[in-house]
């Protein structure tokens, strides 16, 4: 069954400016009884968020990185148990609490190290936690794309060329993390206007 939209992030790099709003909205937005602590393995709040220096069009970048919603993710191809899917309706990877074991093969997986072992519940979490979910759910953007003062986030469906995000990637070159790795992501970041 082919989906019916394609949901996507874009980061502009052109225009963040480095705030971290956006790490803190996803903290506060999906571990609001987390904000006290740390993601330790990535020594920053308890985001699905984090902060990466990298190579892109051919130059030094801070980069925001979360989960890629990768077309073939191999989050889900690694699950002994079935536990991580895409969705049919949106083509986002999700993760059934119900069938996962938290062997965490997925947050190894992970070539862009997006996923990470919640401490409290020991199931591995990504980009799109409950808090947005019920956000994507009321017609709204995720909460790091609402919360970025510089307008360096979108979030939509890139099936839909009338979408704001598709509207983005028309008018500036973009490229995806590590295409070497054949993951197909979707998650766009716009190197150049």
């Amino acid at each position: 069954m082919e989906n019916h939209k394609k949901l996507a992030h874009l980061l502009d790099v052109t225009q963040c400016v480095g705030c971290s709003a956006c790490i803190v909205a996803c903290a506060q937005t999906n571990y609001p009884d987390m904000l006290n602590a740390e993601n330790t393995g990535w020594e920053s709040l308890p985001a699905n968020i984090r902060r990466v220096s990298a190579e892109l069009a051919r130059r030094p970048v801070e980069l925001l990185v979360q989960c890629q919603q990768c077309e073939n993710a191999p989050c889900i191809t690694v699950c002994p148990f079935g536990a991580n899917s895409h969705d049919p309706e949106t083509g986002q990877v999700k993760t059934d609490p119900s069938r996962c074991v938290g062997c965490g093969y997925c947050v190894t997986a992970c070539p862009y190290d997006a996923r990470w072992m919640h401490p409290k519940t020991g199931l591995p979490v990504k980009c799109m936690g409950k808090g947005c979910e019920s956000l994507l759910k009321a017609g709204k953007d995720p909460a790091c794309v609402a919360a970025c003062p510089a307008s360096a986030r979108a979030f939509g469906d890139i099936n839909d060329p009338s979408s704001a995000i598709s509207q983005r990637l028309q008018h500036g070159r973009s490229e995806r993390l590590m295409p070497q790795k054949g993951t197909r992501p979707n998650f766009f970041v716009v190197v150049n206007k």
